[in-house]
């Protein structure tokens, strides 16, 4: 063999001996994703809503007395660093549903962020015709993670029934409108998405709140032709106070106490509207505007709401709190007034004043009153003078007011004294002659 050859072929022999180079490891597998940070209590057994301050939109969250939760749209894309921050420290776990009213950038904008950071289970959005492709991608990427999507459509076996969503401790949604396919949805050129809003009352023991989303007066004018059930406490104002909706016949039959506007500083110049601001004020209602007041907490034990603003008032060193409680004149009875079938052999003892109303304070135990009658089914003459005696005073002395339909006395400047009509109006000169049949109001505690 040429000796040239011999070093080649000592030096292949020695590759042809080594091992294999080892394959590359693979890529460390990405870490788990972190766990949800929640920050909020546990449940406290009242009903907590909080209108959210998310500038020119829309986002309410409910947090039910057991602690389930409800977001009712996501403001704008321009609200998520806020929301994404916000929402964590009002969550105790995850999202139990959203509501989007109707496809409207300023009430979905944020959705895609809302998912991330609190991770919802279902979302309820109407189903509407004509919608955006970036609002059904949305929709879709989200059905592919998991997020149960459906419709208020109501039961088939009840068609003449409204959505309840029952949200525990006593807590529920009725969502009021839309009904499809029950009922065709409203064409109104120009406002078709807007018109067919979801429609929301929230009900909790006495306490309601109307969440209205961008519904115009024509959904109004339906809504209170159905004869809907609209009266509520608080009116999540329409349309952002938009002079095309909240009309004075809506407001007459909601009745509200309080009014809240969701509006941004940056928001469109003419909301909300004069005209809105007007019949609000018609109506005696309280106005909250998130653009002034910031973040408003309201929360209700079933009896009153109290509604604390994010934002000190002009002049103010410590936060208002407002208090709301149902009206007396509306109030519904606590006991059925039923006259006995048959007349008892024995005369029952006088009625007093407060069983002939109607009212009676939680548990309390009737059959020591004897018979409860309904005076207004009475000969004019025997009602008379069943009635209770209204004392005699006069206009200087007068101190203390009452209805003829409540348990509770006022002093006359309170707000629900003034709504009392004559016609059932008692008067008292003190407050002990007062004391004696009623309790006092939670509205001015006199």
């Amino acid at each position: 063999m040429n000796a040239r050859l011999l070093p080649l072929l000592a030096l292949l022999l020695a590759t042809a001996c080594q091992e294999p180079p080892a394959p590359p490891a693979p890529p460390p597998a990405p870490p788990p994703p972190a766990a949800k940070r929640y920050f909020a209590k546990p449940a406290d057994g009242k009903l907590h809503v909080y209108f959210l301050d998310v500038g020119a939109g829309d986002a309410a969250l409910i947090v039910s007395p057991e602690g389930h939760t409800v977001l009712i749209d996501t403001g704008p894309a321009a609200s998520l660093n806020y929301l994404v921050n916000r929402l964590p420290e009002l969550l105790a776990t995850r999202l139990d549903l959203a509501i989007l009213t109707h496809p409207a950038p300023d009430h979905y904008g944020a959705l895609e962020a809302v998912q991330k950071v609190a991770d919802m289970r279902r979302l309820l959005e109407p189903q509407l015709p004509g919608t955006a492709p970036e609002y059904d991608a949305l929709l879709t990427a989200l059905g592919t993670r998991g997020v149960e999507i459906f419709s208020p459509a109501p039961n088939p076996s009840h068609p003449n029934e409204p959505m309840r969503l029952p949200l525990g401790g006593g807590a529920e949604l009725t969502v009021l409108w839309p009904r499809a396919p029950t009922e065709p949805l409203l064409a109104v050129e120009g406002a078709g998405h807007a018109a067919n809003s979801i429609v929301l009352r929230l009900t909790y023991g006495e306490t309601s709140v109307l969440f209205m989303g961008d519904a115009r007066a024509e959904t109004e004018a339906l809504l209170l032709k159905r004869q809907e059930p609209l009266r509520a406490m608080l009116l999540k104002v329409g349309a952002h106070g938009a002079a095309l909706a909240t009309s004075a016949e809506f407001l007459q039959e909601v009745h509200p106490q309080a009014a809240i506007l969701s509006l941004g500083t940056q928001g469109p110049p003419d909301l909300p509207a004069p005209d809105t601001l007007a019949r609000l004020e018609a109506a005696k209602a309280t106005v909250f505007r998130t653009d002034r007041d910031g973040e408003i907490h309201a929360v209700s034990d079933g009896k009153q709401f109290v509604l604390t603003p994010q934002r000190l008032p002009p002049g103010k060193s410590t936060l208002a709190e407002h208090v709301f409680v149902p009206e007396e004149e509306e109030a519904p009875l606590a006991v059925p007034l039923v006259a006995p079938s048959k007349p008892e052999p024995v005369k029952a003892p006088p009625v007093p004043a407060k069983t002939v109303s109607g009212k009676t304070r939680e548990g309390e135990d009737l059959s020591r009153f004897g018979q409860v009658v309904d005076i207004d089914q009475l000969p004019k003459a025997e009602r008379t003078s069943r009635q209770p005696a209204k004392p005699k005073a006069t206009a200087a002395t007068e101190r203390y007011v009452a209805s003829r339909k409540s348990d509770v006395f006022h002093v006359p400047e309170c707000r629900n004294a003034k709504r009392i009509s004559p016609e059932n109006l008692i008067t008292f000169r003190t407050r002990e002659e007062a004391a004696k049949e009623r309790r006092p109001a939670r509205d001015c505690n006199p």
